[in-house]
């Protein structure tokens, strides 16, 4: 795989995944950043993977933006094969093995959706490991927030205690962490379809 400069844009970040009631809420600050110097504030780190996929993206934006597209494209192909529809797990695997065999990528990914088999967040870290679970934090502002999360989350959260919840899991991060910033982009996403949310952080 072509390399890129880890070095130029990063999107810093706070990505947050947690299953509710009746599905998924996916959130992430909106900044990203050269250094100390602030080059967007309102960039989208949500990419839809599928109607019903998304991977939430932290490391390098160049990164993480080849990845995303290597996926999709992929995705597509393996649909069009198999004629149906793929699941969570196929493209957080795909993702997975893109950044286990490419070291030099900066990437910290949660793939997260709806699939015939139900509702899936899987975390991607730095090196490569998958891990499944209810709710998953990662970037650089989620140790600021661990402590809030594991004390607040609750399965089977209704659809406003959740937005709640990842909105002010974001918000703390952005006050804390210093590559974290802008405002909380927020989906809900259900087996009808998805739901985007803006959230501006004074």
């Amino acid at each position: 795989m072509e390399s890129y400069n880890n070095e130029e844009l990063s999107t810093g970040t706070t990505i947050i995944a947690i299953k509710t009631k009746d599905g998924i809420i996916i959130g992430a600050d909106t900044r990203v950043s050269s250094g100390s110097y602030v080059s967007n504030k309102l960039i989208d780190k949500l990419s839809e993977i599928t109607d019903r996929i998304f991977c939430c993206r932290s490391g390098s934006l160049a990164d993480t933006q080849i990845i995303v597209r290597i996926v999709k494209n992929k995705l597509l192909e393996y649909e069009s094969i198999d004629e149906q529809p793929v699941t969570v797990k196929r493209a957080a695997n795909l993702s997975r093995s893109i950044v286990y065999n490419n070291p030099s990528l900066l990437a910290g990914l949660i793939f997260a959706g709806y699939d015939l088999t139900g509702f899936h967040i899987y975390s991607i870290n730095l090196g490569g490991a998958l891990v499944e679970s209810e709710w998953t934090i990662a970037g650089s502002g989620s140790p600021y927030i661990y402590g809030y999360c594991d004390a607040n989350f609750q399965s089977n959260m209704e659809l406003k205690e959740g937005l709640d919840f990842v909105k002010n899991a974001v918000t703390f991060a952005i006050k804390r962490d210093n590559h974290s910033g802008g405002c909380v982009r927020m989906a809900h996403i259900t087996k009808e379809g998805v739901q985007r949310y803006f959230v501006p952080v004074n």
